[in-house]
């Protein structure tokens, strides 16, 4: 049986991760598509590890040792993008890998991109390395994906609905799936 560890990026008290209106946390996303997340692929028959807590802020350090520490099989990371702190036109989704990542890592950063882009029909902002902390340190295939931007009046509206939460947890483990055959 496989493990994942999902991860609903930042907390609920992270200073600055909101829409400029003030409406929308991003922890409320990230842990509303999480759960969706570990509901769906339990069904598929995953053990599903939530990183993250609540309650409280887990830093980035304990949710790296925690993974590395059970020994997943793959960390994903769900986020909401922001372009500065005002409303502007910044829009669509992207999934991270690390700058050395492995094929695994690679693979199901492209299968869930497109599964996003198809289910959600939101702009393609593509695949990108980058050199976060979680993918960096994971010993794991790890990804982390930007769900829209919250900066974007439009894209924050969806991620408040159930509807696109939903979308987007689909398109995830649809991603998953796909990568892990």
């Amino acid at each position: 049986m496989k493990k994942i560890m999902i991860d609903a990026g930042h907390g609920p008290e992270t200073a600055g991760k909101r829409s400029p209106d003030g409406t929308l946390r991003e922890f409320t996303f990230n842990e509303a598509t999480a759960i969706c997340v570990k509901k769906l692929l339990t069904t598929e028959g995953f053990t599903v590890i939530f990183s993250h807590d609540h309650s409280r802020d887990v830093s980035l350090s304990e949710r790296i040792s925690l993974a590395n520490k059970l020994k997943v099989d793959a960390f994903v990371s769900i986020h909401a993008n922001a372009f500065g702190n005002h409303w502007n036109e910044a829009e669509g989704i992207e999934t991270f890998t690390w700058l050395h990542a492995n094929e695994t890592s690679t693979r199901m950063a492209t299968c869930v991109q497109q599964a996003l882009i198809m289910r959600t029909g939101r702009k393609n902002r593509g695949v990108k390395k980058a050199d976060f902390a979680v993918l960096r340190d994971t010993a794991m295939p790890a990804i982390l994906v930007e769900c829209g931007f919250m900066t974007n009046k439009e894209e924050a509206y969806l991620q408040k609905s159930i509807h696109y939460q939903q979308q987007c947890a689909q398109a995830i483990v649809f991603g998953i799936l796909c990568s892990l055959k």
